[in-house]
């Protein structure tokens, strides 16, 4: 691809990209995300291939019922088969998507590959064993599918929809058209209040204001700045920067190069956690290609705006998702949090002034200078315009990566988009924003979803993060998860985080092994309340939210661990008490003699008993019965 010199010629690569797209006689788009990888999808990549290209001439036929009642042959372009980033519906991978009637084929495997190219390519027949189907309905077109129709994907807009790996599929949505408007119809003051007047608010778990952090920056009298971009993305189960990363990488650096353009920074850092090697293969061919054709280094679009962009593994430390500690480990320190002020706008990488702001918050930015803080502000309430992407995963029928307008209640998170409960569960909670979150339960359901509802309820957005747990879910063992989680990623520099989670860990794993005490549960609210008064950073403040939340709203769940000794959900082995209903045991002995313990006694063609003294609650008895006779108590 030509260096791009000027907007002129920009405008061109994207008028030609963009015809290219259009007059291709089909486009099939297979998720290469790390999920639908996981599942096969890059020899699903192979396959679809070696197909066109062992059948170059093929005509592509979408019959009448694809094509929407009437017959549609497209003879000219070639038929790309095309590697894109994450379409978010992950329960349904490997996916596929052939453009441009919008067919989505889920749970692809291998060996259809051949019958989607001759019946769907070919003859233009739908295969129907492919298409997602929800309360007896089939859907052929990706839009019209519930799990997408719910959502507002401006963030994940391109997502599933172009090819990850080639900047000129982005430029033909008009990718870098934001970066040209703020270099040739801006100054960097103009850009900073139309992101402040936008109220764009950090989508790293803060909530900060953007354009007031941009501001900070620019008025510091140290000339050498710096544009950071989080990628550590340390939450369970969250995935939301990492899709954005692979599947729309370019999105993300157009916004920090306008945020640099901004603040007056020449040089920014990208720290991506070395867990993601996707995303970090897919930044490093995005920024090899903007270099080439000129959109990132010297003198870019042939202004005096120059720009240089760098990549730095983290080790996957969570604590480093923290803005020092993150700056520290760039520098090639042991990353850990310091004392503030100063603040990492006055002095931050390098000691110099440093915008910080998540892979969200930056992707945000192209959309912002383009379309205006009018229409931001229109999404979403006042105070948290915008939206969201969150990751949703647990005990819900369509897991995957959503996005929504901020405000959008949890009933329609996972009801309208996720399908409800999954098997034969009920929601109970849902726990938000990662190990530093809180949980919300049925009566929180249609609270709206942003920074200041959710602050009021006792919890936070964080990341993105939202696990569904149904009535299967012991919530001292959620707790016990998290705070084990956050134990064993703080740093240790101060005591509090250090020590304090050390003593509530220690506290919650007694209980779920069946030693706890009443006397406990005030400890524990005790060590949380100074935790979170006195920790240093935003880890240690936040360590205690998932075991206070619990807590406050499943106290009656303790009690039975620590009073009754029983898990109702059964999902603490220790308190788990296995015994044998007489009516049904045959007398046949094959639990005693699956056993490991010793622990059941009894005569055959007689009922058999189990000693709970001596039984370690390994459920091989329960396994081995073929009867149904071994089940657990309550």
């Amino acid at each position: 691809m030509e260096r791009i010199e000027n907007r002129e010629m920009l405008e061109q690569v994207c008028q030609t990209s963009k015809a290219q797209i259009e007059n291709s006689r089909c486009r099939i788009l297979i998720c290469a995300g790390t999920g639908c990888l996981a599942g096969g999808s890059g020899k699903i990549f192979e396959r679809m291939c070696e197909l066109v290209k062992d059948n170059p001439d093929v005509e592509v036929h979408f019959g009448a019922e694809i094509a929407h009642g009437k017959e549609d042959i497209h003879k000219d372009g070639e038929i790309g088969v095309k590697k894109s980033g994450c379409h978010g519906f992950c329960e349904m991978g490997p996916l596929m998507r052939i453009e441009p009637h919008g067919i989505l084929y889920t749970k692809v495997q291998l060996e259809d590959c051949d019958e989607i190219f001759h019946r769907t390519i070919e003859k233009g027949e739908p295969i129907r064993h492919l298409l997602f189907k929800q309360d007896g309905i089939e859907y052929k077109r990706q839009e019209d599918i519930p799990f997408y129709k719910k959502q507002t994907r401006n963030v994940l807009k391109n997502c599933g929809h172009i090819d990850a790996e080639h900047i000129q599929e982005y430029i033909s949505t008009g990718g870098y058209k934001a970066l040209e408007k703020a270099l040739f119809e801006m100054t960097p003051e103009e850009v900073i209040k139309e992101i402040s007047d936008s109220n764009l608010r950090g989508r790293g778990g803060g909530g900060f204001p953007t354009g007031y952090k941009w501001s900070q920056v620019a008025r510091q009298k140290e000339k050498t700045r710096y544009v950071v971009c989080n990628g550590d993305e340390g939450d369970p189960g969250a995935f939301m920067d990492r899709s954005i990363m692979e599947g729309d990488p370019h999105k993300m650096i157009e916004g920090m190069m306008i945020g640099a353009y901004a603040v007056g920074a020449k040089e920014g850092y990208i720290y991506v956690r070395a867990e993601y090697p996707l995303a970090i293969n897919r930044l490093k061919l995005a920024i090899s290609q903007a270099e080439e054709c000129g959109l990132l280094g010297e003198h870019i679009l042939g202004t005096d705006f120059s720009f240089h962009l760098h990549i730095n593994r983290g080790a996957g430390a969570f604590v480093c998702g923290e803005g020092s500690a993150l700056t520290a480990s760039i520098e090639g320190n042991r990353g850990m949090p310091r004392v503030k002020p100063p603040r990492t706008v006055e002095q931050g990488l390098f000691g110099k002034p440093t915008v910080l702001n998540n892979v969200e918050t930056f992707a945000n930015v192209p959309m912002i200078i383009l379309e205006g803080a009018d229409w931001f502000k229109s999404i979403g309430p006042e105070n948290s315009p915008g939206t969201k992407a969150f990751a949703l995963t647990g005990s819900v029928k369509h897991t995957g990566l959503i996005e929504v307008p901020m405000g959008t209640t949890l009933r329609e998170v996972i009801y309208d988009i996720g399908g409800g409960i999954k098997g034969d569960g009920e929601f109970k909670a849902v726990q938000i924003g990662g190990p530093s979150g809180g949980c919300l339960i049925t009566p929180h359901l249609d609270v709206n979803l942003d920074f200041d509802s959710l602050k009021k309820m006792g919890a936070m957005i964080g990341s993105g993060g939202l696990v569904v747990m149904d009535n299967h879910t012991c919530m001292v063992e959620v707790a016990r998860f998290f705070m084990n989680f956050t134990q064993n990623e703080s740093c240790g520099k101060c005591v509090p985080c250090r020590e304090g989670t050390k003593r509530m860990l220690e506290i919650l794993e007694r209980i779920v092994a069946g030693n706890g005490k009443v006397e406990d549960l005030d400890l524990l609210e005790e060590l949380a309340t100074t935790i979170t008064e006195t920790a240093l950073c935003g880890l240690g403040k936040s360590a205690a939210l998932p075991v206070m939340s619990t807590l406050k709203l499943f106290r009656e769940e303790y009690m039975e661990h620590v009073v009754d000794k029983k898990c109702v959900s059964h999902t603490c082995t220790a308190l788990r008490r296995f015994i044998i209903s007489p009516e049904r045991c045959k007398g046949c002995s094959k639990c005693a003699r699956n056993c490991p313990v010793g622990a059941i006694s009894g005569r055959i063609k007689e009922p058999y008993v189990i000693d709970n003294e001596k039984c370690i609650k390994c459920g091989a008895c329960e396994s081995a019965c073929a009867f149904g006779a071994i089940h657990i108590e309550g």
